[in-house]
């Protein structure tokens, strides 16, 4: 484990939705934007449960986006972007793919003197961020 403070401590989170299509439609571009594919999509069937897609980097899933109704409430999910423009494709992504403005990019030095970020709501209210701590 990283010394870093800025350094992450969860492996993975999942977001449950109601249109699983709209869902894949949405997450596959804005995941792009920060290096993330597809690294696993599981049927119902093969789960015994409900379907599963999973999106990270490596084969190892960070996202998981469940068939298993609309959350309600929705939440809140912050992804680590590797560049200030990974922040600004990422939020032009989500606009373009359906979701709606939550923040434009920008810095927002009250939560760190570094944090450069954006926030875009996804088809079905879930608050999807992208921030960075670095330099333009």
């Amino acid at each position: 484990m990283s010394d870093d403070p800025l350094s992450t401590m969860i492996d993975h989170v999942s977001l449950s939705v109601g249109d699983y299509g709209a869902a894949k439609a949405f997450y596959t571009p804005l995941m792009a934007t920060l290096g993330m594919a597809v690294v696993g999509e599981y049927t119902a069937e093969q789960t015994g449960s409900v379907a599963f897609l999973g999106f990270g980097r490596g084969g190892k899933g960070a996202l998981w986006v469940s068939d298993s109704g609309r959350q309600t409430p929705a939440t809140h999910v912050c992804f680590r972007a590797r560049s200030r423009q990974e922040v600004r494709d990422f939020h032009a992504a989500g606009l373009a793919a359906g979701g709606l403005d939550n923040g434009e990019p920008g810095l927002r030095e009250h939560y760190h003197p570094a944090y450069y970020a954006a926030f875009v709501l996804d088809p079905e209210g879930h608050n999807v961020e992208a921030v960075c701590f670095v330099g333009a």
